[in-house]
């Protein structure tokens, strides 16, 4: 029998609903981000005496730089989710990039937007 090339449309199904489901928990927290980044919430420091004002604007922008590096980190999560759904419909989903071969189910569960097996990660960190 020859070796498997690539994973059933049953096994796809059953990763495309896991990443459905890392996507939506993944759009939820980028929105927060979103929202703290752009004060939507309506905590700003127009009550705030001014003897503590300098300090509070320094924190926010502070909070604010943070919350859009990890928006921008978020983002960049969610096109990968993304990009693992055009390949589940492209049957390519689970195939090593570098070697061609099949990337084991554990490590697609828990990093479902894998394109290399982790041999070939290992690899490419050594170069």
């Amino acid at each position: 029998m020859s070796e498997k090339t690539r994973y059933s449309d049953e096994e796809l199904q059953e990763f495309k609903e896991l990443i459905l489901e890392k996507l939506a928990v993944a759009q939820k927290e980028y929105d927060l981000l979103r929202g703290t980044v752009n004060n939507t919430d309506g905590n700003d420091i127009a009550d705030t005496s001014p003897t503590f004002k300098v300090l509070q604007e320094g924190a926010n922008t502070l909070s604010k730089e943070e919350a859009g590096q990890l928006a921008q980190r978020q983002m960049k999560f969610i096109q990968h989710l993304q990009n693992a759904l055009i390949r589940i419909e492209n049957k390519t989903y689970g195939i090593c990039c570098e070697t061609g071969e099949l990337i084991p189910k554990e490590r697609l569960r828990a990093v479902p937007h894998a394109t290399r097996s982790v041999e070939a990660k290992n690899q490419q960190k050594k170069k």
